[in-house]
């Protein structure tokens, strides 16, 4: 349910210190991680990473709804049948997904698993979905219909075809995982981006700060701002690279869970905070909520700071980042 679009890291080039920076780039949970470690040495840098690479590997066996053999897998396999009991880890994500569920009234919704693909963003639609179709895609998710046993933790999905999955969120789960890792084991600076979910602490070799580039929306291939990660988390959410236009509206590949149809009228969220789990479960939101919606909810939470630009290229930010409002 997100888009990528955090385009630009910006390192520094040079070290006023003994500690050195490695970088690698893999592939964990379907997707593009890239882990960065600063270290007093290039060994001790490699063999964190493959630390980082190992603990994500474990949370993706947990917690994958398409490895079979994963809890996740045997939970909506026995949807409809009955409760199945899982580690408390996992219980514990499964909880803090369904309260994010019920906070943005659906908005986000981690039952979307089950979701009929009816909406296709590869250029092959020629016109909308009938309102049935839509209907029926989404019969199957409610997050109403998770029961959660915290004594036996256990979940149970009551209706029969019901699935969760976590997508993005994992990963940002996963980012933040690794990180508290590093900082347990006296790594004191790095970065763990799971496709766009970022976490980050420390500083870099010489000091500065770790900084993204925001992309223009309206110009994907140029950056707007650049923003200092003064906060240990960003991330983004997308609708201007997977679209469909009729009748001059454009429709996100983002779904709102609970209508079946794809959000308009934001292009591109951001959110800061200290968590990537939950500044993933918002910037999904917001775009699904679209402008007044958003905005009314990520302001209850004021750990967590925005930019929101809309389809128009209005843009909308936290006063404390000091962007200066204006439009694209």
């Amino acid at each position: 349910m997100k888009t990528t679009v955090l385009l630009l890291l910006i390192l520094s080039g040079f070290s006023t210190t003994a500690q050195v920076l490695r970088k690698r780039t893999v592939k964990l949970m379907g997707s593009r991680f890239d882990i960065t470690i600063v270290a007093a040495d290039s060994l001790t840098a490699e063999r964190n990473i493959d630390t980082v690479i190992a603990e994500v590997t474990r949370i993706e066996n947990l917690i994958s709804d398409w490895r079979a053999d994963s809890q996740i897998s045997r939970v909506n396999k026995n949807s409809g049948v009955g409760p199945v009991r899982v580690d408390p880890e996992v219980f514990a994500l499964t909880e803090r997904a369904l309260q994010f569920s019920k906070i943005t009234n659906g908005a986000f919704d981690i039952s979307f698993a089950a979701m009929d693909r009816i909406w296709k963003f590869d250029g092959s639609m020629t016109e909308m979905p009938s309102p049935e179709a839509v209907r029926k895609s989404v019969e199957k998710v409610g997050y109403q219909h998770i029961i959660l046993d915290k004594e036996k933790s256990t979940i149970f999905l009551e209706r029969k075809g019901m699935k969760i999955g976590f997508g993005a969120l994992g990963e940002g789960y996963a980012a933040d995982r690794c990180r508290d890792m590093m900082l347990a084991r006296g790594i004191k600076a790095g970065i763990v981006n799971g496709s766009g979910d970022m976490s980050t602490w420390g500083k870099q070799p010489d000091g500065s700060p770790w900084a993204i580039g925001i992309t223009n929306p309206l110009r994907n291939d140029t950056v707007f701002a650049v923003v200092p990660l003064r906060q240990s988390a960003v991330v983004t959410s997308g609708s201007y690279e997977k679209f469909v236009v009729f009748n001059g509206k454009r429709y996100a590949h983002i779904i709102n869970p609970s209508t079946g149809y794809p959000a308009t009228g934001v292009s591109s969220v951001t959110v800061f905070g200290p968590s990537a789990e939950v500044a993933n479960g918002f910037s999904t939101s917001l775009m699904v909520l679209g402008k007044e919606a958003g905005l009314k909810l990520i302001k209850k939470y004021p750990q967590y700071t925005y930019i929101l630009i809309t389809d128009e290229g209005q843009i909308f930010s936290s006063p404390r980042l000091g962007l200066k409002m204006h439009s694209l």
